[in-house]
């Protein structure tokens, strides 16, 4: 009867570790500069924080806009609050007047 005796490879022994490091590494690189890594969770929050800040100025400009409307559509028609805006509108002003700008709209 033959018994066959196989020699260690040194080989076989790094076939696991091998796998198991290019595991590692590709997930590892993809947690960091994938579509949801951390670089691209940065960018998200700061595009967050872009939007909010022009949110917040949207909303403010919103708010002055229907106090504007507010003033004008009451029931009782402001006619000082009128007069403004037809000379703003308009570009006219009277000779005795002081135009200071402002930017309403």
């Amino acid at each position: 009867m033959w018994t066959r005796h196989h020699k260690e490879r040194k080989l076989g022994r790094l076939i696991l570790p091998a796998i198991t490091a290019a595991f590692l590494s590709y997930f590892g690189y993809h947690s960091v500069h994938g579509d949801l890594g951390l670089i691209a969770t940065e960018k998200f929050e700061r595009m967050r924080l872009e939007r909010a800040a022009q949110l917040a100025k949207l909303v403010q400009k919103r708010q002055a806009l229907e106090r504007q409307v507010q003033l004008l559509s009451d029931g009782s028609l402001e006619k000082d609050m009128l007069d403004e805006t037809a000379r703003y509108q308009l570009n006219v002003s009277r000779g005795d007047e002081i135009v200071i700008f402002n930017n309403y709209f």
